[in-house]
């Protein structure tokens, strides 16, 4: 009788912005410590919050403003901020100058899944510690050429890449692939390619799911 442990894919979609989606990623960690007894493989969808942001970006301040008005930004920001320090991320929205376009991001979150589940996620981090701790542009080009290589990636060549429309169509069929089965918020979570949890749920909720998902089969 074989003592391996099943397999189980989770498939997250989010977009890198998303500060949710970063406290989503975090609850996840702690699910999968929460079932040592399963493997689970991971991988990051994408999906934009706001496909209109032109590809240069714009003013933090002037997006939430115009979005969400000043005072509202702020109270969302204080309650994200203390969820944060549950989960272990401080949240740095200070920093933050220009909310981008993250189609190019996504690119490059996709090219790291081609290299296997290791590399995505070590990219995925990145990106999100780079906007959301350091204040990172992660529109701009070369920001995200040096986490590729950061993240083990070739800088040069990915910096190649996205200076092309390599895979443009590819991201944007899966953000609608995931829209036409009803995704319209994120992170959303696709255990074992039928059970769906919506929204940045707590441990215990995503392992519930994923035992369930196991014991369905």
């Amino acid at each position: 009788m074989s003592d391996a442990k099943p397999r189980i894919e989770i498939d997250v979609v989010s977009d890198v912005v998303c500060p949710w989606c970063f406290v989503g990623k975090r609850r996840l960690e702690a699910a999968l410590a929460l079932a040592p007894d399963v493997d689970v493989g991971v991988h990051w969808r994408p999906y934009q919050l706001d496909a209109t942001i032109p590809p240069e970006g714009i003013s933090r301040t002037d997006y939430l403003t115009r979005k969400f008005g000043p005072d509202k930004a702020s109270q969302m920001h204080a309650r994200l901020e203390s969820v944060g320090q549950e989960v272990g991320i401080p949240f740095a929205f200070d920093r933050i100058a220009r909310s981008p376009n993250t189609l190019n991001a996504h690119r490059l979150i996709r090219w790291a899944g081609e290299l296997g589940e290791d590399v995505q996620g070590k990219v995925k981090e990145r990106l999100q510690t780079l906007y959301f701790l350091e204040g990172g542009d992660i529109g701009d080009l070369d920001t995200l050429a040096s986490a590729a290589q950061a993240c083990g990636m070739d800088g040069a060549e990915t910096r190649r890449k996205l200076a092309t429309d390599e895979d443009v169509d590819m991201v944007r069929a899966d953000i609608e692939s995931a829209q036409r089965m009803g995704v319209n918020g994120v992170p959303f979570f696709i255990i074992d390619g039928k059970y769906g949890v919506s929204g940045a749920q707590a441990p215990e909720t995503i392992v519930e799911a994923i035992r369930h998902a196991l014991k369905e089969r």
